[in-house]
């Protein structure tokens, strides 16, 4: 016996709740078993502030993700802002009004520079991207002399540590969170209710197919790397503010934006993306991270972690992709 039409109609009309956010309210449920102070506003606003500069990255990455590229420069690009922030503040607190605008700008030319070379010079975003990572390193490695030198003023670590306090109900919110909303909210605007975003979609669908319903397809993968390198940008100025200066605090966020985007759903080959999704991915993927802290396990073994997540989202979005065939 088959359903009838209506039955069929009403079950897809019944929204479709990403598994992503199931993941993460179960992830959550353990965490406050573990840790019931996880309840009180110090456990759950700490969470978020310790999730904010993964979840605004992942929000970029997956602009790129969805154009059907990869950017592994942002993690290099963290640690060149937060060194080169250090270098040219040069412990004057009222340099941080000029610094922060030019680190956003470098994180726009990084980004554009990025979609230039794989736009124009034909070089897959894997590769760019790699060789964009190395330079950076380098340059960050260069202009610190390899060590980290000097300090961060706290009119710079504001944005990463500086709380608003004496908030009803939740008492506290740290200002990292107000950044986070607002980049994601701005991100997800321009994602899911601008011509952009349709773009986006398109392109990493079928460029061909998009280039030909007149779709401007470089400019608009030129943009979805700028919008990736501002993600790396801000998520460096929130990093400097939690840890200071460090020449390699940006490593390995590069992968854990990739991780994030695809456990929210985000299809690697391009053509489906959500930016509150990989925003979801980010928190669970910190909420892994803040189980494993409680169960005492190395830092080894939350590589290994990330490195299965990551191969099992992959898997699971291709085999959603053949059963669907798109």
């Amino acid at each position: 016996m088959t359903d009838r039409p209506d039955t069929q109609n009403a079950k897809r009309r019944l929204p479709q709740i990403n598994p992503v956010w199931i993941l993460l309210a179960a992830l959550i449920v353990a965490i406050i078993f573990m840790n019931p102070g996880f309840v009180e506003p110090t456990g759950y606003m700490n969470f978020l502030k310790r999730a904010a500069p993964l979840a605004i990255l992942a929000a970029g990455q997956v602009y790129v993700i969805t154009s059907g590229g990869f950017d592994l420069s942002v993690g290099s690009l963290i640690t060149l802002v937060v060194v080169g922030s250090s270098m040219l503040t040069n412990n004057d607190p009222t340099a941080t009004y000029w610094v922060i605008p030019v680190m956003l700008g470098i994180g726009l030319g990084v980004g554009a520079l990025n979609g230039l070379i794989v736009c124009f010079l034909r070089v897959p975003s894997l590769i760019a991207t790699l060789g964009m990572m190395i330079t950076l390193n380098g340059v960050a490695f260069l202009w610190s002399g390899g060590a980290p030198r000097g300090y961060l003023p706290d009119t710079f670590r504001f944005f990463g540590r500086e709380l608003i306090r004496d908030v009803p109900l939740v008492r506290f919110i740290p200002i990292s969170v107000i950044v986070l909303v607002v980049v994601v909210g701005l991100f997800a605007w321009l994602m899911h209710r601008t011509n952009l975003g349709r773009h986006v979609h398109a392109i990493g669908d079928n460029p061909v197919a998009a280039r030909l319903a007149g779709v401007a397809v470089n400019r608009v993968r030129v943009t979805a790397f700028m919008l990736s390198g501002l993600s790396g940008a801000i998520a460096g100025i929130l990093l400097g503010g939690f840890a200071g200066v460090s020449t390699d605090v940006g490593t390995g966020y590069e992968l854990q934006a990739i991780t994030a985007a695809v456990l929210g759903g985000a299809q690697l080959l391009g053509g489906r993306g959500s930016v509150p999704a990989a925003v979801g991915g980010a928190l669970a993927l910190t909420a892994i991270f803040t189980l494993l802290n409680f169960l005492g396990l190395p830092q080894p073994v939350r590589q290994v972690v990330q490195g299965l997540i990551l191969i099992a989202a992959v898997a699971l979005a291709m085999h959603r992709r053949k059963q669907t065939g798109t």
